[in-house]
């Protein structure tokens, strides 16, 4: 099982910037999204700091986030990647089918990635997880590169908010309506 220590905290500072807009978001009423915690049992606690130093997962966890944008049912997970290469090991299958299941009830499922290296965000709608997730699947690539992506979806970072991905999960909307 994977430890606290080792694995616990990779990618927070990508999901403290989410949390930052996903509380501005909340506070302008124009969506709700939540954190959505893994489940842990603690197996080391520091009882005079208060805090547990070694834990492992109690179960898969699905997605960081879920919840609702202006009546539109909305899930995403949020990955970092240090190179123009997304290592789709980076994506549970657990998680790829949870966002099936979730896209199939009427929900919006993507990935949010953060590329360091570029300083860039960018929204990956589900249906292009999806043909990367079966590529891999039947002998292709297990990754896809940077310059493989629509740069229609980067996300533009303004009005204050901070990874401002709203607009990009509007355009998915519009393209699923054609």
């Amino acid at each position: 099982m994977p430890s606290w220590n080792s694995r616990g905290l990779r990618g927070s500072s990508l999901e403290e910037l989410i949390n930052i807009t996903n509380t501005r978001y909340r506070e302008k009423k124009l969506a709700l999204i939540q954190k959505i915690p893994t489940p842990i049992t603690p197996t080391s606690i520091d009882r005079e700091k208060r805090h547990i130093t070694l834990a492992y997962f109690e179960q898969k966890s699905t997605v960081d986030y879920i919840g609702i944008v202006q009546g539109v049912p909305v899930c995403f997970d949020a990955k970092e990647c240090a190179a123009d290469t997304f290592a789709l090991q980076n994506v549970h299958e657990h998680q790829v089918n949870f966002m099936r299941d979730f896209e199939e009830q009427g929900g919006i499922a993507f990935l949010l990635i953060y590329y360091s290296k570029r300083n860039l965000y960018y929204y990956l709608t589900f249906r292009h997880l999806s043909w990367f997730w079966d590529r891999a699947r039947n002998g292709g690539r297990k990754s896809f590169r940077f310059d493989e992506l629509d740069m229609d979806n980067e996300i533009q970072c303004k009005n204050n908010t901070i990874i401002h991905y709203l607009e990009n999960l509007a355009k998915d909307i519009d393209s699923r309506d054609k």
